[in-house]
């Protein structure tokens, strides 16, 4: 679809799978239709039935569709974080004439060489990044082609995923009749949307917090430094309210979205309003405290939990503080109740495009700016096995169906212009800016030290 520069980031949640139709006219990103149906077939943020997502994401393509009038022939995907790695990796060819210049062949060539000397077995290449190549003895290059020599090599970082989560994607969007055009690991891409130039280079926390899992990412000299998932989202608040109301999940899921506080000590006992109970005729009156109270006890149990992993890294303290995306990142004080978690500056982002002005719109617009903002030295390395892909998709079979459980052990990563609300509980002190490490071998508890 780059072609016509119309560009669709597909956003496949547990609760709602979105779609974000844009399109770039003189260096201006317009959005021109969304699509947003509620999801199936996913679980904790994971496909588990291949033909329940894919007729998911078909509705929600249609309506994407009837809202921009355009055919959409191919999407831009978010990834799960689940068990996703990023490793450093490196990759040399010799150039057999030093005299020729450098082309895409070449970044070719020694991305390839790079792939297949650093991938891990059992696990499918998402994206290859390059951070710098070099020429024989010349280095800090950022895009070869033109130039001579007689060896070139690449550093970078390299991002793979279980097979089977991926596959599973492939499929499922390929059942729903577009294909891939390109797949990003969420936190990746809303890392360059979400934040300003100075949060991603200085370092910032970017917490994702959706309808099925909650996801915690670093991001520090504009590179994914650190992915983390908490397997309980926004569903388990409404099973909660759900449980202790003794109401529908339905009735629960309407009242969190209309009256839901995440900090329970700005709700106010006196404001009331009715639910029906099952089993009983007649509505019950309940106050916005209690429900407050329910929501926040889930809330403190996966920010916590969040905390746990992120203090086990040195990650806390990062200068840029902590901005809140998702769907549950739209709840009333959420912003206080993760900073008095954290101690730390907290944010919510919200996209200032007509028609998304909700934070579960996030992942759906960063998709489409991390396609657009693509280097075409980025392009030209992911189109190796993006081709490959797309060859091959037309064969693939569906992998038997996932149990979530067995994501629940998490492997985490080891390697201004915003419409957001702000808010502060304690001052940021200066911080030293820390640079990259030299070589590949760094550990990541050590790097935020």
């Amino acid at each position: 679809m780059k072609e016509s520069d119309i560009y669709v980031g597909l956003d496949i949640g547990t609760t709602s799978i979105k779609a974000i139709v844009a399109q770039r006219i003189d260096g201006q990103t317009n959005v021109i239709g969304v699509g947003n149906e509620p999801s199936a077939g996913v679980s904790r943020g994971i496909i588990v039935d291949i033909d329940k997502a894919a007729s998911a994401i078909r509705k929600t393509l249609d309506q994407a569709e009837a809202k921009s009038g355009v055919k959409i022939s191919s999407v831009i995907v978010g990834l799960p974080a689940d068990l996703v790695s990023i490793d450093r990796c490196s990759g040399m060819i010799s150039l057999s004439d030093s005299t020729q210049e450098i082309g895409n062949r070449e970044i070719m060539d020694v991305a390839q060489a790079a792939i297949s000397n650093n991938l891990p077995q059992e696990r499918e290449v998402i994206n290859l990044l390059p951070e710098e190549f070099k020429i024989d003895d010349f280095d800090d290059i950022s895009d070869p082609r033109g130039m001579v020599g007689s060896r070139l090599e690449l550093t970078g970082r390299l991002i793979t995923g279980p097979k089977t989560i991926i596959h599973n994607v492939r499929k499922a969007v390929a059942n729903a009749g577009v294909t891939i055009d390109q797949l990003v690991v969420g936190a990746e891409a809303e890392g360059k949307t979400v934040l300003s130039d100075s949060e991603q280079d200085f370092g910032t926390i970017l917490m994702d917090l959706g309808g099925g899992q909650s996801t915690a990412a670093v991001i520090h000299d504009h590179e994914l430094k650190y992915i983390d998932v908490d397997h309980e989202g926004g569903q388990y608040i409404t099973k909660d309210i759900s449980s202790v109301l003794n109401i529908s999940l339905a009735d629960a899921d309407s009242i969190k979205r209309e009256y839901g506080i995440a900090d329970a000590q700005y709700a106010v006992v006196d404001n009331e309003f009715s639910i029906e109970v099952v089993g009983q005729s007649q509505p019950r009156k309940i106050n916005e405290k209690l429900l407050a109270e329910i929501i926040e006890a889930r809330l403190d149990q996966i920010l916590g939990r969040l905390k746990d992993k992120l203090t086990a890294v040195n990650a806390l303290g990062m200068p840029g503080g902590i901005v809140l995306t998702g769907g549950v990142a739209s709840m009333p004080k959420i912003a206080e109740l993760a900073a008095n978690t954290f101690g730390m500056n907290v944010r919510v982002y919200v996209p200032d495009k007509m028609g998304l002005r909700h934070s579960s719109f996030a992942l759906g617009l960063a998709l489409v700016n991390y396609a657009i903002e693509m280097s075409d030295v980025e392009r030209v390395i992911y189109d190796i096995f993006a081709t490959n892909h797309t060859a091959s998709a037309a064969n693939l079979e569906p992998e038997p169906e996932q149990d979530p459980d067995q994501y629940q052990e998490d492997a985490p990563v080891t390697d201004e212009g915003n419409d957001s609300s702000f808010f502060s509980r304690r001052s940021q002190g200066q911080q030293q800016k820390k640079r990259k490490k030299n070589g590949f071998n760094f550990s990541l508890k050590n790097f935020f030290e």
